[in-house]
């Protein structure tokens, strides 16, 4: 069960961390620094901070309520679940309270980043939680 809790872990940090850093400092750098809702001075280490802890989290919801699933179910119900809840604190919360051009643009393209990183995360975290199947062979049946 621990490779499993590893696994589900680096399927959250690796890719959330790989798509924001080139969502938000390369793709889509322009349009954010025309928000003005970032400091010049990124504190990268908070923000890696804030992916481990969604990590363990997500991996310790997943292990408990979709462990088992098919991949395809386990993803659907995990992204269901843990994407509304992102977008909530991660996209609405920061409009809410963050001086920027526009928060209208900043709802739409947060929202994008939300919908790619559950899109690759959810089959990923799935994946590493999926039951395996032992072939007849394998124990000499």
């Amino acid at each position: 069960m621990r490779t499993r809790f590893l696994l589900g872990f680096l399927a959250c940090v690796l890719p959330t961390f790989l798509i924001g850093w080139f969502w938000h400092m390369t793709v889509f750098k322009s349009y954010y620094d025309g928000l003005e809702v970032y400091r010049d001075d990124l504190l990268v280490p908070l923000g890696l901070a804030s992916i481990v802890v969604q990590g363990v989290v997500w991996v310790y919801l997943y292990s408990h309520l979709f462990a088992g699933e098919n991949v395809l179910r386990g993803a659907a119900k995990f992204a269901a679940l843990a994407a509304p809840l992102a977008w909530s604190f991660m996209v609405l919360a920061v409009a809410a309270k963050h001086q920027m051009t526009s928060p209208a643009n900043f709802l739409l393209i947060e929202t994008g980043f939300i919908a790619l990183q559950y899109a690759v995360v959810s089959p990923l975290l799935a994946l590493a939680f999926a039951r395996t199947r032992v072939s007849a062979e394998a124990v000499g049946a």
